[in-house]
């Protein structure tokens, strides 16, 4: 009976030795459809190693800001994170395939980009010792104004928010004028007339109240662009055999879910731009002709500064 004792207690301490507890910041909010899919994905880990993988989401920017986040993973100030994929394109534009106006207009174009971007994008995170779990979209950004925009000269003089350098050179060709803005300081921009239009998601449309600061919405559906969750490998490296096959089957999970969990929000939430009192309309073709006009000369910029890689990833999806 004693012996039995001593067993059980050893047991113990060495499950509590090798519970481990890891924080994970993310850039959005708790309503956001991202982080409800991150924070399954966390309790799917843990479930699956009877908790000796404990994952703390710090969501909305509340641990690191949102440019910080790929470099804390870096230096091992946490283990993982999201951010928003095309934030890396000044390292390489291989990682901002995916905000170039008009490429993937659509879910079953996204899937094809990703398809050719995600070896690509795994080489480079693995020079700098990270590898990514899962990536999931965004829906197909539409455009936020105050009053009906007919044609592209109708964006001349808007000050723009831009989340990333694409959408700041989106916005200067069309006249406007671009400012950095994170989602979460949609509302104070708008209010503070830092901005007075968009290009966003739906999602993003809805959980800023944009109702509250502009007056119409049109589905552009200029691109899907993705966020992606990112792991330190030499970190994953040190996790036993069967705690790395929990979290690499959570990750499948949770992409997978979270692209259905994007495609839901396309329609949920541009029901819910509509429901708040937005008016939501159809992008005339002159509008449409605008755009795709700026989409050709960016990609001429584009392919005169992309790298081999950033080119193999277009090449392999324009191939399919």
């Amino acid at each position: 009976m004693k012996h039995f004792v001593f067993g059980a207690a050893a047991l113990f301490c060495a499950t509590a030795a090798a519970a481990q507890n890891w924080d994970m910041p993310t850039p959005y909010g708790d309503s956001t459809f991202h982080t409800q899919n991150i924070a399954q994905f966390a309790d799917d880990v843990r479930a699956a190693t009877d908790g000796g993988l404990d994952i703390t989401l710090h969501s909305a920017g509340s641990l690191f800001p949102h440019a910080e986040i790929k470099g804390a993973i870096r230096n091992r100030s946490v283990p993982l994170g999201e951010f928003f994929l095309s934030r890396l394109s000044n390292e390489d534009l291989a990682y901002g395939v995916d905000s170039q106006p008009f490429v993937a207009t659509s879910y079953e174009d996204a899937k094809r980009l990703w398809a050719a971007q995600e070896p690509v994008i795994t080489e480079l995170l693995a020079e700098q010792g990270l590898m990514p779990l899962f990536s999931v979209p965004w829906p197909a950004q539409g455009l936020y104004t105050n009053g009906e925009i007919a044609k592209v000269d109708d964006l001349n003089g808007l000050r723009f928010r831009a989340y990333n350098a694409a959408l700041e050179e989106f916005a200067t060709l069309a006249g406007a004028s671009p400012v950095q803005i994170e989602a979460s300081n949609i509302p104070q921009a708008f209010a503070t007339g830092q901005v007075d239009a968009m290009i966003t998601s739906p999602s993003t449309g809805v959980n800023s109240t944009a109702w509250d600061f502009v007056t119409h919405y049109t589905p552009i559906n200029a691109w899907v662009p993705k966020n992606i969750v990112v792991i330190n490998k030499r970190m994953f490296d040190r996790l036993d055999a069967d705690t790395q096959a929990a979290v690499l089957a959570a990750a499948d999970t949770a992409e997978t879910r979270g692209w259905e969990m994007s495609a839901a929000e396309a329609e949920s939430m541009t029901a819910a731009l509509a429901e708040n009192g937005i008016t939501v309309y159809e992008p005339s073709a002159a509008l449409i002709e605008g755009l795709q006009g700026i989409s050709e000369t960016m990609l001429g910029t584009w392919d005169a500064a992309a790298s081999d890689s950033a080119r193999a990833v277009l090449n392999a999806y324009n191939s399919q």
